[in-house]
């Protein structure tokens, strides 16, 4: 299976009639693995930025996380696992698997908590692939 066909079909599948705004496959140095139409061009500082976090966690809480310019307020997450971002009625999920992050950008209806599974459960499954 294409990388592409990870963000079409799971990451930009419906939950309970909503979608995801914007999601991608990112590896560790900022290369882009596959993305949705949507999603933002980030600048390679932001990575840089997230993958600190998630050496450091809780680097990002004092002056928030960058995606595209776009500052969201850094969230509960799981320290080394998960970062997550809120921005007005949206925000953003990054889940950190041994080789890639994974991105889900979200605006309401679309709840946090479906974003989070959605990005969370693509995490964990390449986790278990080793990937």
């Amino acid at each position: 299976m294409s990388w592409q066909t990870y963000v079409d079909d799971h990451l930009m599948c419906d939950v309970d009639g909503q979608h995801l705004t914007a999601s991608a496959i990112v590896g560790h140095d900022g290369s882009i693995w596959a993305q949705s139409a949507g999603f933002p061009q980030f600048k390679p500082e932001e990575i840089t930025g997230i993958m600190n976090d998630f050496a450091e966690p809780g680097s990002l809480a004092p002056t928030g996380l960058y995606l595209a310019g776009m500052k969201y307020m850094v969230i509960q997450g799981e320290p080394g696992a998960v970062i997550r971002g809120k921005k007005g009625s949206g925000g953003v999920t990054i889940k950190k698997t041994g080789q890639a992050l994974i991105f889900g950008i979200y605006e309401e209806p679309m709840t946090p908590g479906q974003c989070n599974m959605v990005v969370e459960r693509m995490g964990d499954y390449l986790v278990d692939q080793g990937l």
